[in-house]
């Protein structure tokens, strides 16, 4: 089959992932000033952070098992952004989730089967998390709330209903502020996980985090249901001009999200930890925005986004034995998301040396044209015909700058 290049605008523009790259290059360059400001030697910082992170099997379960929530978490902003909302509320769907799982955790009977077990913490997890992002979701249809406004203030009612539950139903009576830990049987750990990573914390929530991944990829990309949801976000009144409820849409894709978000709670609380804390607001339902952000919104994105934050969360306590403060690698986080943030500005200058390159080898082909007499228009030429004409172009070209 001949292939074309048909559309040779598309060989000048950066690639979503092209840009997230050169975030991550950037934040880590910054990184190595910061370190060497503080007269440290910035490889031995970075190579401690891998060590920390992937030097053996517990580490890398480890960093697999504090990436789970991440990936869910950024699956659930990512999922909000595309029908043009903004979910900041992953921290009290987290909340939500968690509570639901320890409760049933705690009621349900040991002997039931893990296999019924399980299905039902999960379904439970999201289904309540379902319900906290639908609120934010009516909200927003029915009274044109904004949904950072509501999500915000639902994150503290979960918060002070976690704070509350606590105590009433699953305190742990040594230490007031905590609940009681959790039998590993009504955990998401499994033995044949816990044994192939020397007793990390790597549960099947990793695996539910991948089967989300595709779930998010399907819904998005194969079905009625996301291109209704990516029209709403790309602009709701032309998509209810089209005929698509936008209402329900919003309601539909918040709670979505936060089913994603409260099943990041339920791995967090009964798979990666086995107990919940009062007063304390989980930062990773922040993190997650700088996942998705950094994933380009792109559910595989999102997954090695998430890895790479696991990594640098993990490996940051290495730091100290560098004498580097461990509070390095939270300034690199922040400083990728900062370069993730202005990714119009990586985006245009990779445009504009692509456009240069693009625009230097068509004219290379234009005169290897010329010199065979073919007026074949660039965009119908084949892409072998492309490459051998840009090639001979080229070499034609140094003879005539020599030449004169």
């Amino acid at each position: 089959m001949r292939k074309s290049i048909n559309k040779p605008l598309e060989a000048r523009k950066a690639s979503p992932l092209l840009v997230s790259l050169s975030a991550v290059f950037l934040g880590i360059v910054a990184g190595c000033v910061f370190i060497l400001c503080i007269g440290k030697n910035p490889f031995s910082g970075f190579e401690r952070i891998l060590f920390g992170a992937l030097s053996n099997t517990r580490r890398i379960g480890n960093t697999l098992g504090m990436s789970t929530q991440l990936i869910l978490i950024g699956l659930s902003v990512a999922f909000a952004f595309k029908t043009g909302l903004f979910n900041i509320g992953a921290s009290g769907q987290m909340l939500v989730g968690g509570i639901t799982g320890s409760i049933l955790a705690y009621y349900l009977p040991m002997s039931m089967p893990r296999i019924i077990y399980i299905p039902v913490i999960v379904l439970s997890a999201m289904l309540t998390g379902a319900f906290w992002g639908f609120l934010s979701g009516l909200l927003k249809a029915k009274f044109n709330v904004h949904e950072v406004v509501s999500t915000i203030m639902l994150n503290w009612i979960a918060y002070w209903i976690v704070y509350d539950f606590i105590p009433r139903f699953i305190i742990d009576p040594t230490i007031s502020v905590k609940s009681k830990p959790i039998e590993t049987v009504h955990t998401l750990r499994a033995d044949w996980l816990t044994n192939l990573t020397s007793f990390s914390t790597l549960n099947y929530g990793f695996f539910l985090a991948i089967i989300m991944c595709i779930a998010v990829w399907f819904i998005l990309q194969k079905t009625t249901l996301g291109f209704n949801l990516k029209a709403v976000g790309a602009n709701k009144f032309c998509a209810e001009y089209a005929g698509i409820k936008v209402n329900r849409s919003i309601m539909i894709s918040m709670a979505i999200a936060g089913a994603l978000a409260s099943l990041g709670g339920l791995t967090y609380y009964c798979g990666y930890s086995n107990i919940m804390e009062m007063g304390k607001m989980p930062n990773e339902g922040f993190d997650g925005i700088a996942v998705a952000l950094l994933g380009n919104c792109s559910p595989v994105g999102i997954f090695f986004s998430a890895i790479f934050f696991g990594i640098l969360k993990m490996g940051r306590g290495s730091l100290a034995a560098t004498g580097i403060p461990t509070e390095i690698a939270d300034t690199i986080i922040a400083t990728i998301i900062y370069f993730t943030a202005t990714n119009v500005i990586l985006a245009s200058f990779w445009n504009r040396i692509f456009h240069k390159d693009f625009a230097s080898k068509e004219e290379a082909v234009l005169r290897a044209a010329a010199e065979h007499g073919d007026k074949t228009p660039v965009t119908q030429m084949s892409k072998e015909q492309f490459r051998t004409y840009a090639k001979e172009g080229k070499k034609l070209m140094k003879t005539d700058k020599e030449g004169r």
